[in-house]
């Protein structure tokens, strides 16, 4: 794209970290323990990182310790800025604001991402709020079962 002025996704990031940490946001990390056993995983998922680590444990598996963190997180509130890959933005949906969500960290959570009317001038090639949107639609209500907020922003 010679000769035409784009978007920087790590500028546009950077902004909005600045802003969200001026407004007492900040950045928060849940952990928690997994295990190659799907019934074992099943019956420990809403558990506290301690009791997931020994009930792997007593049933007789290896715990492997894991975390998501999450952009911002305040007054029970998740946000995600997503400027990166279009593949990250189901990511932050399905397994970072579900992963805040079973923890009881959170009650909603809001994925803020370009408009295609932006995404179209990035220097990358991120994902954008129509087809996200979309995704979401197809998927039906329940699906994921966190309460969302998908936000697009454009120039």
């Amino acid at each position: 794209m010679q000769g035409k002025v784009l978007y920087a996704p790590k500028r546009l990031n950077t902004s909005f970290k600045k802003a969200f940490k001026a407004s007492n946001w900040a950045a928060s990390t849940t952990s928690f323990y997994v295990c190659e056993d799907e019934r074992t995983n099943r019956k420990i998922v809403e558990m506290a990182a301690p009791e997931q680590k020994k009930a792997i444990i007593d049933a007789g598996f290896k715990p492997y310790s894991s975390k998501n963190e999450t952009d911002f997180v305040k007054d029970r509130v998740a946000v995600e800025v997503q400027f990166g890959k279009y593949s990250f933005i189901a990511y932050d949906l399905i397994v970072k604001h579900m992963a805040f969500f079973v923890a009881g960290k959170i009650d909603v959570g809001v994925e803020i991402v370009p408009m295609k009317c932006l995404q179209k001038d990035m220097s990358s090639g991120p994902g954008y709020f129509e087809k996200e949107l979309f995704n979401l639609t197809r998927q039906g209500r329940g699906v994921p079962p966190v309460p969302l907020v998908l936000i697009g922003i454009e120039p």
